[in-house]
């Protein structure tokens, strides 16, 4: 009886030694958008984006189910900024038109970092004059700071005057239901560059 014992024993051993190896060895899974990436951090776990409720530049009320129903470029600015949030905004349109051009829709989106001074109306006459489909998102300061979190974006109030400016990371990144967050781009993307990674991660949607 008890050389059965051992021998169960072992069995139980080995069982579970082969499970831990089977876990600590197996292939990781392939990354379908592997040859997309220029980004470490784009291919790796960081947690980028999540669930917001906003008010768009139509006074509608929007979730980011609503906003990202298909490849989306989300860039975080304000109205008031003088000079990097225009650009970059302008630069990220310029990006969709070319997408369009190849028959891609993607669609541009601005969450505002000043709710305090941008409206519905405001984030309208900024957004409908860079492109027709692009969508301004504001809010309550609290569900502001719910998708500045979510995004882990920079933002903070510089001045105490009405005519205060706002020091802010300006990342924009490509969202995309069902995978999240795909890719992120600096300032020094140009339109062109933009179009056309984005073009290889919705090759493989």
């Amino acid at each position: 009886m008890s050389r059965l014992v051992a021998i169960f024993a072992v069995l139980v051993v080995l069982s579970g030694l082969g499970t831990v190896l089977f876990f600590a060895f197996r292939p990781a899974p392939a990354d379908q958008f592997a040859q997309c990436r220029t980004t470490a951090v784009a291919g790796g776990s960081a947690a980028i984006g999540g669930p917001f409720e906003l008010t768009d530049h139509t006074g509608l009320r929007v979730t980011d189910v609503d906003v990202i129903d298909g490849p989306t470029l989300v860039y975080f600015g304000y109205t008031f900024c003088p000079d990097v949030c225009p650009l970059d905004t302008y630069r990220n349109a310029e990006a969709v038109a070319v997408l369009e051009e190849r028959g891609i829709d993607v669609k541009p989106v601005m969450i505002t970092i000043d709710p305090a001074r941008d409206t519905s109306e405001s984030m309208a006459a900024f957004v409908e004059y860079l492109h027709e489909d692009m969508v301004g998102l504001t809010g309550t300061a609290e569900e502001i700071a719910v998708a500045i979190k979510a995004y882990r974006v920079y933002a903070a109030k510089n001045g105490d005057d009405e005519n205060y400016l706002m020091d802010h990371s300006t990342w924009t990144y490509l969202m995309a239901p069902e995978h999240g967050f795909l890719e992120f781009f600096g300032r020094d993307v140009t339109p062109e560059e933009m179009a056309d990674q984005v073009a290889c991660f919705v090759d493989k949607l």
